[in-house]
Protein backbone atom coordinates (compact mmCIF):
# COMPACT_ATOMS: atom_id res chain seq x y z
CA UNK A 1 0.00 0.00 0.00
CA UNK A 2 1.22 3.47 -0.84
CA UNK A 3 1.70 6.07 1.87
CA UNK A 4 -0.68 9.06 1.58
CA UNK A 5 0.86 12.44 0.73
CA UNK A 6 -0.14 15.78 2.22
CA UNK A 7 0.78 19.45 1.94
CA UNK A 8 -0.70 22.24 4.03
CA UNK A 9 -0.65 26.02 4.19
CA UNK A 10 -2.22 28.70 6.34
CA UNK A 11 -3.67 31.91 4.89
CA UNK A 12 -1.24 34.07 6.94
CA UNK A 13 1.99 33.73 8.90
CA UNK A 14 0.85 35.67 11.99
CA UNK A 15 -2.53 36.22 13.65
CA UNK A 16 -3.93 38.47 16.36
CA UNK A 17 -6.04 36.78 19.06
CA UNK A 18 -9.55 36.26 17.70
CA UNK A 19 -8.50 36.28 14.02
CA UNK A 20 -9.88 33.59 11.74
CA UNK A 21 -7.25 31.13 10.53
CA UNK A 22 -7.82 29.15 7.33
CA UNK A 23 -5.78 26.00 6.74
CA UNK A 24 -5.75 24.48 3.24
CA UNK A 25 -4.70 20.83 2.95
CA UNK A 26 -3.98 19.04 -0.33
CA UNK A 27 -3.85 15.26 0.01
CA UNK A 28 -3.71 12.13 -2.12
CA UNK A 29 -2.99 8.42 -2.02
CA UNK A 30 -1.62 6.63 -5.10
CA UNK A 31 -3.45 3.39 -4.35
CA UNK A 32 -6.92 4.81 -3.57
CA UNK A 33 -9.22 3.15 -6.07
CA UNK A 34 -12.52 4.78 -7.02
CA UNK A 35 -14.76 2.40 -8.94
CA UNK A 36 -18.38 1.88 -9.87
CA UNK A 37 -20.38 -1.30 -9.25
CA UNK A 38 -23.25 -1.87 -11.69
CA UNK A 39 -26.15 -4.16 -10.77
CA UNK A 40 -28.76 -5.61 -13.14
CA UNK A 41 -31.45 -8.14 -12.20
CA UNK A 42 -32.70 -10.73 -14.73
CA UNK A 43 -35.74 -12.97 -14.24
CA UNK A 44 -36.33 -16.48 -15.61
CA UNK A 45 -37.97 -15.09 -18.76
CA UNK A 46 -34.89 -12.97 -19.57
CA UNK A 47 -36.39 -9.63 -18.56
CA UNK A 48 -33.75 -7.20 -17.30
CA UNK A 49 -34.08 -4.41 -14.79
CA UNK A 50 -32.60 -1.03 -15.49
CA UNK A 51 -28.98 -0.97 -14.33
CA UNK A 52 -28.22 0.63 -10.98
CA UNK A 53 -24.75 1.96 -10.20
CA UNK A 54 -23.10 2.42 -6.83
CA UNK A 55 -19.87 4.42 -6.42
CA UNK A 56 -17.23 2.87 -4.15
CA UNK A 57 -13.80 3.99 -2.91
CA UNK A 58 -11.26 1.38 -1.85
CA UNK A 59 -8.79 2.70 0.73
CA UNK A 60 -10.48 6.07 1.43
CA UNK A 61 -8.62 8.90 3.15
CA UNK A 62 -9.61 10.80 6.29
CA UNK A 63 -8.19 14.22 7.22
CA UNK A 64 -7.86 15.28 10.86
CA UNK A 65 -6.34 18.48 12.24
CA UNK A 66 -4.95 19.09 15.73
CA UNK A 67 -2.66 21.72 17.16
CA UNK A 68 -0.72 21.82 20.42
CA UNK A 69 -3.03 24.45 21.99
CA UNK A 70 -6.13 22.24 21.88
CA UNK A 71 -7.81 24.64 19.44
CA UNK A 72 -10.83 23.29 17.55
CA UNK A 73 -10.44 23.13 13.76
CA UNK A 74 -13.70 22.95 11.82
CA UNK A 75 -13.93 21.51 8.32
CA UNK A 76 -15.19 24.18 5.89
CA UNK A 77 -14.98 22.07 2.74
CA UNK A 78 -13.45 18.86 1.43
CA UNK A 79 -13.35 17.80 -2.23
CA UNK A 80 -11.59 14.50 -1.55
CA UNK A 81 -8.30 16.08 -2.69
CA UNK A 82 -8.31 19.50 -0.99
CA UNK A 83 -9.76 20.25 2.44
CA UNK A 84 -10.13 23.64 4.15
CA UNK A 85 -10.34 23.97 7.93
CA UNK A 86 -11.08 27.04 10.05
CA UNK A 87 -10.07 27.96 13.61
CA UNK A 88 -9.84 31.10 15.75
CA UNK A 89 -6.43 32.34 16.86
Amino acid sequence: MAVPTVTASLDATTYAPGDEMLLTIAYADADTQPLTVTITVTDAQGNHSAPVTVPVVVDPLAVTVQDDSGRTWTRVSDTGAVAVFRAVA
